[in-house]
């Protein structure tokens, strides 16, 4: 009973001794754990104090870790034009669309098309059957009456005969000659004829058809004088004058070529507020009457000026700037620009840069003046 009383009471004593121990611990490590934080904070603000100080001494080491990799090009002079886009078409100075005079049947259709024609050619015959009838009987009758002329005039020469029947004989041949000539200018009216040198470009009528005056038969195109045309806003009337140069693109035949505006409207359209032009265009099969072309007008040129792209161009505090690369500092410099015409997603630079400056093209959208840069 007495060693079960000491070995109770040595538990409870060795309980008592191990309590004591794991509070002391605990309370040992939170103060160690606070203390340690304490050297973190303490740490922390140094390290940030000696990074700004490296930083304005300019530190290399330091300036290249936290550098932004970018993309440069060098400034240079080149070219540059401003366009008004419009779409036209190609048209002949001399491109005609014929039709009858006179309602009738056509009897012959003479040409097909791509013949080349001239002047005068006859390219259809109308039904004219009931004139020619006429004509006939005109000179039957303009024969006769021309002998009883000539019979009277012989007599009236001799002292033969009165004088009012010389001249009734001499009236009535002048009448029926007159008559003769108007029913032969009525027989031409059922002739269409070419009024130019050209080829045909296109055959309305058939052989049976009836003819209608007004209704096209025939389109004859003289392709040695072709011509662009095309309509142009008003809004460009002050900047497009006759001598502009142009570039005349057709997508079709995938043909490029230059001209100059032959002709610039001094007028606008009151329905469509519009103004016509006209560009000279090289004689070849390969342009047709009517085919799409693109004209580029040129409305501003500058030989010798700076060009960049327009991205690059950024909006600060109300001021258009650029990026540019200080090869000594190894920095972003931010430049104010003035910004001239723009085209094309280009734009004409008019103060703020130099040539041989080295503009960020790459990595310019996040950057800040002064940021260190490699490239």
């Amino acid at each position: 009973m007495k060693n079960y009383i000491i070995i109770t009471l040595s538990s409870l004593i060795l309980l008592g001794i191990v309590a004591c121990n794991g509070e002391n611990g605990i309370t040992a490590k939170k103060a160690e754990l606070e203390s340690l934080k304490r050297e973190l904070a303490e740490i922390s603000t140094k390290i940030k104090t000696l990074e700004e100080e490296i930083t304005l001494s300019g530190d290399s080491t330091k300036a290249n870790e936290k550098s932004k990799i970018v993309g440069v090009s060098a400034v240079k002079f080149e070219s540059f034009n401003k366009y008004i886009d419009v779409q036209g078409y190609v048209d002949g100075d001399e491109n005609v669309t014929l039709s009858a005079k006179v309602p009738s049947t056509v009897t012959k259709v003479l040409v097909n098309a791509g013949d080349r024609v001239k002047v005068g050619q006859v390219l259809a015959t109308l039904d004219g059957d009931i004139v020619k009838t006429q004509l006939k009987d005109l000179e039957t009758n303009l024969k006769f009456v021309t002998e009883l002329y000539n019979k009277q005039k012989a007599l009236w020469d001799k002292g033969v005969g009165s004088e009012v029947q010389f001249l009734s004989a001499k009236n009535n041949k002048e009448s029926l000659e007159q008559k003769l000539a108007t029913v032969k200018e009525n027989l031409d009216m059922y002739l269409i004829k070419s009024p130019i040198n050209g080829t045909i470009d296109e055959v309305m009528l058939k052989a049976g058809q009836a003819s209608v005056p007004g209704y096209p038969a025939f389109r004859v195109v003289n392709f040695s004088k072709l011509k662009v045309k095309a309509d142009l806003a008003e809004t460009y009337a002050a900047e497009v004058k006759s001598g502009n140069s142009v570039i005349l693109q057709f997508p079709d035949i995938k043909k490029e070529l230059k001209s100059t505006l032959r002709y610039s409207g001094r007028s606008i359209n009151l329905l469509n507020r519009t103004f016509g032009i006209e560009a000279d265009l090289p004689s070849s099969e390969d342009f047709i009457p009517n085919m799409v072309a693109v004209v580029k007008v040129v409305s501003y040129h500058k030989e010798k000026a700076i060009v960049v792209p327009i991205n690059l161009v950024q909006d600060s505090e109300g001021k258009k700037v650029i990026f540019v690369a200080d090869a000594v500092s190894k920095k972003a410099i931010k430049k104010e620009v003035t910004v001239g015409n723009i085209y094309n997603g280009k734009a004409e630079i008019t103060s703020g840069l130099n040539e041989g400056d080295q503009i960020i093209i790459a990595g310019y959208q996040d950057l800040n003046d002064q940021e260190s840069i490699k490239y």
